[in-house]
């Protein structure tokens, strides 16, 4: 079976692709790039193992529901967006798989078999894959933010890649709601910059090196007050830590002034 790559993908906001009209339109181009991501793995994979940015405990905890429910975790949408459905069924096999693998890494791990689909998981997987036909298991961040678990973290996965399984991380390379739309032009900027300085033009090595020192990157708490949209790129990282990344995704007028990024670690197709 051919290792996948890994992804980090910029979601989106909210129910995106439930929506219409103008707010809907703002996504045609990260529409595209999911689309595109879809074609270029080929076949579909075994399943998916996604880390979204909208769940953290205090130890890793793996989603073991084999009919994963939903997760409305946003306001100030239309009331059918509080009722979709993302049928997708989970795999209590594969979250014994991640919690053996996890385990044997010497990293503390649960599993939860009530956890449903939130947005950052379900938005990107309507789009992937509409049919809902992939199995999804979702994985969660670790409270803190640690660079260096979370890099471990996707060391950790990194055999399910050999195992028809698609490793995404889930979140946005910008995610300053207080500052969105033009005021977030000049820091986007910068610190898409200098992720694709880091995640594309630097070797393997020095990559890391960087994500653990993300902090001191230009205007890097402007991008991310908080690092929850971040980190799941270090799981993607980290699963693929020796290989090449590659920017699928590139917008520079994002709601009028954000800059927004997704990469690709590794080979596809």
């Amino acid at each position: 079976m051919k290792r996948l790559p890994t992804y980090f993908l910029s979601h989106g906001g909210g129910p995106w692709p439930y929506l219409t009209g103008a707010f809907r339109e703002h996504y045609r181009p990260l529409e595209a790039s999911l689309q595109a991501l879809a074609r270029e793995l080929g076949s579909k994979p075994r399943a998916v193992l996604m880390v979204s940015g909208h769940w953290e405990a205090s130890a890793f905890t793996v989603m073991a529901n084999r009919h994963p429910p939903m997760v409305y975790d946003y306001s100030g949408f239309p009331e059918h967006t509080y009722h979709v459905q993302y049928g997708a069924p989970g795999s209590p096999e594969l979250a014994a798989r991640v919690k053996h693998l996890l385990e044997a890494a010497g990293i503390e791990v649960r599993l939860d078999a009530h956890r449903g689909f939130d947005h950052g998981c379900f938005a990107p997987m309507a789009v992937l894959y509409p049919e809902a036909d992939v199995p999804v298991i979702q994985l969660s961040l670790q409270t803190g933010y640690d660079p260096q678990a979370h890099l471990a973290l996707g060391r950790a996965l990194a055999p399910v890649r050999d195992e028809g399984v698609l490793i995404i991380g889930s979140g946005l390379s910008y995610h300053n709601l207080q500052a969105f739309g033009p005021p977030a032009k000049e820091a986007s900027e910068a610190f898409d910059a200098w992720l694709q300085e880091t995640l594309v033009d630097s070797p393997p090595a020095a990559r890391t090196q960087r994500l653990l020192q993300w902090e001191e990157a230009p205007s890097a708490r402007r991008a991310h007050p908080q690092a929850d949209h971040l980190i799941p790129l270090m799981v993607a990282v980290g699963a693929a830590e020796d290989e090449a990344a590659v920017c699928v995704y590139h917008e520079q007028d994002f709601f009028g002034g954000v800059t927004a990024s997704s990469f690709r670690f590794g080979q596809a197709g």
